[in-house]
């Protein structure tokens, strides 16, 4: 029998060990990592909405990034915390997708919001036409203000060079004059807005009269808008498509017999790939791609500016033929004024529909080059960082959110209307060389009068500048020029009257791609245009695969050298093409294999 001293002890014992139990337990309970506070919490409900009763969608994560990066010019680390906590989703995620994207800044703590930002392009025509300069001389220039001045890599307004970005309002020929008004305008009322910004166009209309675009008064053409388009047979087509009166199989024999190729750079035939995706099981889903990163590349943004109900018409029949049930539009985020015109343009079809249609959702890149390739797009529309999947499957198989997807250019289905309406022997009957078809050059560069221009398929460079560009500047002769923007190659002007057109190209190392055409004088160097690409392809690089993150930045290095090491680049250009994961890395040599082969010279070589 126990002693009551010892009872007693033992009792004592026991409480304190139930003590550190209910203790740890609280413990614990509580949960692990940073914790939102009221505020912040207040501040992302305000602009995300309340809760569904199914919870925030993951896919619309970068939507949600936005509307905070809009509202505080950044993103700080407790409104990513509470946005974590609204979406249930775990912080790393949140952060791991935050900073992948060029235009998401976090700031952390109670680190103040950058001021305004101004991005000027330092792409290849931007440099052209005196970025560098601009670059060194307006940080002096703004002084004190609040206001922070970047290089950007190419904003998609070539023609328009140099070109710059006040917040998220594009500046085409930017001066120190015209920046110094934009950045005023950002702190302006309403009013003065409008003033500011109408002098601002004042002198971009008048610097881009030279342009075949412009119309005989000197204005840029007018966007055609809803009504205008219905009430000149627009949505006709797709309306009698929807409504079973015009057959699928048919439209679908006309694209394929068009020979209508994707517009976007791969090439892939239109028709085809409508083929494929009407196989796979349903539900099926299509994805269109208004990324247009390609340095050089501005036709999409053209085409949009102009007539967005014409691709819209496109898509609605594409959607129709193939039986996609939802269209994910993407769009760059650098094309702010386009987003804003095609969400009222979206809004007035929803309004007043021409039929049934499907479930249509805009979203919005967020500066990454790499959501060009097509599974790197899906992944971005997901929510998720913009990093290309590996193959197969295809998307075309596994897609967006795992189902097969129509994964189109804006520009291929730009084309679709005028296709079945006027039939397939139209746009196949233009063509020279032996090429069949129509293209939108994008031109930049040394030339008189840059712009998109429609041509026919097969052209040659020389012809292209002299019948759609006023040929040369004065005072430059032709001395190269990218066939395809940045992955495209770099030819020499002996090469001018190679057909410009898919499979034309190879032979001589490069392709047509997005059909970005910069045309360089003989004051140029094609190693500076080469360096400046490999700059670019290692600044956008995802980071995913070694040969492209290390490959690139190291050629860079190498290619800043007077006498280029020759066997290392090689050595580079090799693994990158034969172990990167996408196009990014697999084409990244094309310009520095160019300029070893056709401009020895520049860097130190024997020829």
């Amino acid at each position: 029998m126990n002693h009551p001293g010892q009872r007693s002890e033992v009792k004592a014992v026991a409480l304190a060990t139930a003590d550190e139990m209910r203790e740890r337990i609280r413990r614990k309970s509580r949960l692990k990592g940073r914790q939102p506070d009221d505020v912040s919490l207040d501040e992302v409900r305000a602009l995300i909405g309340p809760r569904p009763e199914a919870g925030h969608r993951r896919d619309l994560l970068i939507e949600h990034l936005h509307k905070l990066n809009d509202a505080y010019r950044c993103l700080h680390d407790r409104h990513l915390v509470a946005l974590a906590k609204e979406m249930k989703l775990p912080m790393a995620e949140i952060y791991e997708v935050a900073t992948f994207y060029h235009h998401f800044e976090v700031v952390r703590g109670d680190d103040p919001a950058p001021g305004l930002t101004v991005r000027v392009c330092d792409g290849l025509s931007c440099e052209l036409a005196g970025a560098k300069d601009l670059l060194a001389r307006l940080p002096a220039l703004l002084g004190q203000q609040d206001v922070r001045v970047v290089a950007a890599p190419c904003i998609g307004r070539c023609e328009q060079a140099p070109a710059a970005a006040v917040h998220q309002r594009a500046v085409p020929f930017a001066t120190l004059e015209i920046l110094q008004v934009a950045i005023q305008e950002e702190n302006m009322p309403p009013a003065q807005q409008r003033r500011a910004r109408a002098a601002i166009n004042f002198v971009a209309n008048e610097r881009a009269e030279k342009s075949i675009e412009v119309d005989r008064s000197g204005n840029l053409p007018a966007c055609t808008d809803y009504a205008t388009y219905r009430d000149n047979g627009g949505y006709a087509l797709a309306a009698a498509v929807v409504n079973g009166e015009e057959d699928a199989e048919p439209i679908l024999k006309a694209m394929e017999d068009s020979g209508l190729r994707g517009l976007g750079g791969a090439g892939f035939p239109a028709g085809r790939k409508w083929r494929i995706v009407q196989g796979q099981p349903g539900p099926r889903l299509m994805a269109v791609n208004i990324d247009e990163g390609e340095p050089g590349t501005f036709k999409d943004r053209t085409y949009l500016e102009r007539d967005p109900h014409r691709f819209l018409e496109g898509m609605l029949i594409a959607a129709q033929v193939v039986g996609v049930q939802a269209c994910y539009i993407y769009l760059r985020d650098e094309y702010h004024d386009c987003r804003e015109l095609l969400e009222a343009e979206l809004t007035k079809l929803q309004a007043d529909p021409p039929c049934e249609l499907p479930l249509i959702e805009l979203r919005r890149g967020a500066g990454a080059y790499i959501c060009g390739e097509e599974s790197a797009m899906i992944e971005s529309i997901e929510g998720k960082r913009g990093e290309p999947r590996m193959r197969p499957p295809y998307i075309a198989e596994v897609g967006l959110f795992g189902r097969p997807t129509l994964e189109h250019n804006f520009e291929t289905l730009y084309w679709v209307r005028d296709i079945v309406e006027k039939g397939p022997q139209w746009f196949s009957g233009f063509g020279r060389h032996g090429r069949k078809g129509l293209r939108s050059f994008s031109v930049s560069g040394r030339v008189k009068m840059p712009g998109v221009k429609l041509a026919p398929a097969g052209i040659t460079l020389q012809e292209l500048m002299d019948e759609y560009c006023g040929g040369m500047q004065d005072g430059h002769t032709l001395y190269a020029y990218l066939p395809g923007g940045a992955s495209g190659g770099i030819f020499p002007a002996s090469l001018a009257n190679v057909p410009l057109d898919f499979d034309t190209l190879q032979p001589h190392g490069g392709f047509i791609g997005s059909a970005a055409v910069i045309v360089l004088g003989q004051h140029d160097k094609a190693r500076d245009a080469a360096l400046n690409m490999m700059r670019f392809f290692a600044h956008e690089s995802c980071g995913q695969c070694t040969p492209c993150r290390v490959g690139t930045d190291k050629a860079a290095r190498l290619m800043e050298a007077p006498v280029w090491e020759n066997a290392t680049l090689e050595d580079l250009n090799v693994v990158m093409t034969d172990a990167s994961i996408c196009g990014l890395g697999q084409a990244a040599p094309n310009p520095v294999r160019c300029v070893q082969k056709y401009f020895p010279d520049e860097i130190g070589a024997a020829a």
